[in-house]
């Protein structure tokens, strides 16, 4: 098969390229529950996310109350602190992801690979380290809501669930080589993937399959 035509590098006079300094800004509609067990970290993520034009639908102190509040107003992202009481952080994106109820952002004042794997595994879509600032949030906010629409999709594409973890990862794979290759951004790389998906009538994972190879013939190229 052969490769599916490449994307254009970003530019902008193209219209469908989304300006870098805008496209972080969220719609005024987006609800957030939030859960940290420190009221005064909590209490400052209530009010960064507020001025960022955010909804704070819900707030808890530990997971199990996360977990309440994420049913009761199915927000569009739950943000959870790893260490809590009652029902850790990493339980309850546990609980949140198998339900799928929203996406899950991770606070951490931890950077170790275990435990952001481990959070990852439970199906937290991304994680910030604590402390943090405003400029920290907004984008780690717009990688979980992104990673999390393409979750959904890659679900109503493969309905088995290894074959749904490979396609993820090649479809991360391409997607890496897109940003890195033509100056997409995360979630054009995959908006990029799933449109010649449905114009050409293949899978996603078709796709990203053409996009690696189609990058490692031009590696090996060069390298002759």
């Amino acid at each position: 098969m052969s490769a599916p035509d490449s994307p254009q590098p970003a530019s902008d006079d193209d219209p469908s390229h989304v300006d870098k300094d805008t496209s972080h800004i969220p719609p005024l509609t987006t609800r957030v529950v939030i859960a940290e067990d420190e009221a005064l970290i909590r209490l400052d993520l209530k009010e960064m996310l507020e001025e960022e034009g955010y909804a704070v639908v819900g707030e808890a102190g530990d997971g199990q109350r996360a977990v309440e509040l994420a049913r009761e107003h199915r927000p569009d992202l739950v943000i959870l602190d790893v260490k809590m009481p009652v029902l850790d952080g990493i339980s309850a994106a546990e609980k949140i992801a198998e339900e799928s109820i929203a996406p899950v952002l991770m606070l951490t004042a931890f950077s170790q690979r275990d435990l952001v794997e481990r959070a990852r595994d439970a199906g937290a879509m991304a994680y910030l380290v604590k402390p943090f600032s405003k400029s920290d949030v907004v984008p780690a906010i717009e990688m979980a809501v992104s990673r999390f629409t393409e979750l959904k999709a890659l679900e109503k594409e493969v309905a088995d669930l290894s074959q749904r973890l490979e396609t993820r990862k090649l479809v991360d794979r391409a997607k890496s080589i897109l940003q890195t290759e033509y100056g997409l951004n995360e979630p054009a790389a995959f908006r990029w993937i799933q449109k010649t998906s449905m114009d050409r009538r293949l899978s996603m994972q078709q796709v990203a399959e053409a996009v690696i190879q189609d990058a490692e013939e031009k590696k090996a190229a060069k390298g002759q």
